[in-house]
């Protein structure tokens, strides 16, 4: 940490005046992205946000989650991380089909980032997932191309037959390995809506590269559009609302690790992919950044304790005000010892989060989706995870994740995809116990009118009480804790805070306002101040979902 503290310094301090400003308050460095020189040993990312917080605040765009501590001046109260419940009926997609097996019969049926996402115009999810490509690329044992699923409920999937192959599900056969399917929101141009980033291997040199390709549907898809230089394998792109412009993760070798990542981002995804390449750790680029490696922190394998972790993917979304990064946490061991060993490599998928979209902390190393190293499971090992997640279900959080089991067809085989469900706002709360306790947070603005939460306040005597103060630190008149109506004996993902003389918080618009809030044997996992009286955060709404906009954003149905 001694190594890059001047280079946090400069971050944090040495900001252009025309830097720009995010929507949360936070201003970016004059040199974006942010440089920092390659690791020579492990350390975590660092996060200049939370070392220097904007003065005021706002919080006029989204659900705000406890995630980290840029809310929190002050509190007592006890951080717990929390992690989704897999479905009982797992998998929910998995090999069926005899177009789906490698050329040797290795079942392959799960998303390699690929998407899930609710489509609104259609009012169903749709899946796209990395399926064996025996029928087609005859030249290689693994080879694989994509296909595409449905579903009415996010849990029942079904192979819907289309005309590309015909009799098949089959959306693109080129001889792929990651891809990243998104589904634009924000897109003006309807034929380009959903934007697929495929990583295709050249039939010339059999080197990878990003191919761009565009649908309205998500079924039938243009030619490439753009094309990348060489890459390695394993990388996918985002597209970060905060900042508008799209962003690829992509693998990458430092000192420290070959599974560490590097970033590129453009406003332009054409220009985007065009830009990516491979590129020298001895050499300066104008676009490609170092981004992070494998930090000090990385679970380890209890049977492989010779092997240093590395992150074998990394993906992200925005979700309400934060950007949540999806670690493919690798533990080892390498291909040549799974193989002799016959068993799978070891990733679970971790969290970090982000309000920059370039800077993540990780609060928690301790994986969100686990393996089940058991016999029959269908994710024994090799866990990814998927874009689009999460999807926002009623009071629920959908998370899709692949996994591959124990089989005696080819050790790196047989997958399958996993549901798993979380409490909306779900990964972390603020608790306490039966002794009341506080927490105060920073200096906010805001210009919405209706004070929200998310809180479990199950038990006879839990409650919870919020007070405003204002930026002075004193108690805003018909504002305090006596005043405030007390939540009790309600568990609910979004409930509206009052006083007995004030129904809303109108009048301190545009005002600086901290939040006190006062719990007694309960859980906090978010708050907000929504402009209208059904509570809609104006957050970014993910992978989407049912009976929710379909703008991108959390606003109330047209």
């Amino acid at each position: 940490m001694k190594q890059i503290a001047p280079i946090i310094l400069a971050l944090t301090t040495a900001v252009a005046a025309s830097a720009q400003t995010l929507s949360n308050g936070i201003q970016l460095p004059k040199t974006w992205p942010p440089v920092y020189p390659l690791p020579t040993e492990r350390h975590e990312m660092p996060v200049p946000y939370l070392k220097q917080k904007p003065e005021v605040l706002p919080i006029n765009n989204g659900r705000q989650l406890f995630v980290d501590d840029f809310l929190v001046n002050e509190t007592n109260l006890k951080r717990e991380f929390h992690t989704p419940t897999y479905y009982r009926g797992n998998p929910v997609l998995e090999p069926t089909e005899t177009w789906e097996n490698t050329t040797e019969g290795a079942p392959y049926a799960s998303p390699f980032s690929d998407g899930v996402w609710y489509d609104e115009k259609e009012g169903i999810y749709k899946m796209w997932y990395l399926a064996g490509a025996g029928t087609i690329h005859k030249g290689s044992n693994q080879t694989f191309y994509t296909c595409y699923a449905e579903s009415k409920d996010g849990k029942h999937w079904v192979k819907t037959n289309l005309d590309i192959v015909p009799g098949t599900n089959i959306v693109d056969t080129c001889n792929r390995d990651a891809a990243t399917i998104w589904l634009d929101r924000f897109e003006k141009d309807p034929n380009k809506r959903w934007k697929f980033f495929n990583i295709e291997r050249r039939a010339t040199d059999k080197r990878w590269q990003i191919v761009l390709k565009y649908s309205a549907d998500g079924r039938k898809w243009s030619k490439g559009v753009a094309q990348s230089g060489d890459i390695y394998d394993r990388s996918t792109a985002f597209y970060n609302p905060f900042i508008k412009r799209w962003a690829i993760s992509m693998r990458y070798g430092t000192p420290v690790s070959s599974r560490s990542r590097a970033y590129i981002e453009h406003s332009d995804p054409e220009t985007l992919v065009s830009l990516t390449h491979r590129f020298r750790n001895d050499a300066a680029d104008k676009y490609m950044r170092f981004w992070f490696s494998p930090d000090d922190k990385e679970l380890v394998h209890e049977k492989y304790p010779e092997v240093k972790p590395g992150i074998y993917n990394f993906d992200v979304i925005p979700y309400e005000s934060v950007m949540i990064g999806q670690y493919a946490a690798w533990a080892g061991p390498e291909n040549e010892i799974c193989k002799r060993d016959g068993i799978q490599k070891r990733n679970v998928i971790s969290l970090g989060y982000s309000r920059d979209g370039f800077h993540f902390s990780r609060p928690t190393h301790e994986a969100f989706m686990n393996v089940v190293e058991k016999e029959g499971a269908w994710n024994w090992g090799n866990m990814q995870s998927i874009n689009g997640t999460p999807l926002i279900v009623g009071d629920s959080l959908y998370f899709y994740a692949s996994g591959r089991r124990l089989n005696k067809i080819m050790w790196d085989s047989y997958t399958s995809t996993g549901l798993a469900t979380l409490r909306r706002d779900g990964f972390v709360s603020l608790n306490a116990d039966v002794k009341e306790g506080y927490l105060l947070t920073e200096p906010l603005s805001f210009d919405g009118e209706f004070f929200f939460v998310n809180a479990e306040l199950k038990s006879k005597k839990a409650q919870l009480l919020v007070e405003l103060l204002d930026k002075d630190g004193n108690v805003i008149e018909g504002y305090s804790k006596k005043d405030c109506i007390a939540l009790k004996g309600i568990d609910k993902t979004k409930v509206r805070v009052v006083w007995k003389k004030h129904k809303d918080v109108a009048q301190l618009k545009g005002k600086t306002v901290r939040a006190k809030f006062y719990l007694t044997q309960g859980k906090l996992y978010s708050f907000w101040i929504s402009p209208w009286e059904s509570g809609e955060s104006r957050g970014f709404t993910a992978g989407g979902g049912p009976n929710i906009s379909g703008s991108g954003i959390d606003q109330p149905q047209d």
